[in-house]
Formats: C-alpha cells, sequence, structure tokens
C-alpha cells in the first residue's frame, strides 16, 4: 500500500515522531511523510506512534492509497525532502 502520513504534536515530541516515522517512510515536508508501506509495516508504525504520541493532545492522520496508478503529485514553490518517490 502506498501511505501519506501527517502529524501535528507537540514541540517536545515532535523529533521522535519523526524518528519513528522515517523508519518506514520517506519524508516529504514539515511534518509529511510517504511511501510504500506493508500492512506488517504500518501495524508495526501505528504502534511504535501510540507509544510515543499524547492522544489528548497529538494528531497522526493516515491517508492510505491501494494504488498510486491514478495519483500525481504536483508542487509549487520550494521541495523540501527527498524526491525518492513520487505519486
Amino acid at each position: 500500500m502506498f501511505l501519506i502520513l501527517v502529524y501535528d504534536v507537540g514541540e517536545k515530541r515532535v523529533n521522535k515522531v519523526l524518528k519513528i516515522c522515517r523508519k518506514y517512510l520517506n519524508w516529504v515536508q514539515n511534518s509529511v511523510l510517504e511511501g510504500e508501506i506493508s500492512e506488517a509495516g504500518f501495524k508495526k508504525l501505528k504502534i511504535e506512534l501510540k507509544r510515543t504520541i499524547n492522544e489528548q493532545e497529538d494528531s497522526v492522520i493516515f491517508y492510505i492509497l491501494r494504488t498510486t496508478k491514478y495519483s500525481e503529485r504536483q508542487t509549487m514553490g520550494i521541495k523540501k525532502g527527498g524526491d525518492e518517490i513520487i505519486i
């Protein structure tokens, strides 16, 4: 599956969350990551994030795409992160 992850977490947890997410996905820009991930990898990612975030204060959103065949990414302005995977 292809996953886009967006997060908004407390300042104290930002680096921890980013470090966890980069183990599974590619950093695109501030608080946004994307990439191919297996079902098992997705479960591990969610478990690690659940241990790290404060569910009363933080937010993590997963956009799950079964295929990237009909998707496209367009960027305006500066490009942040890597261009390893482009949808």
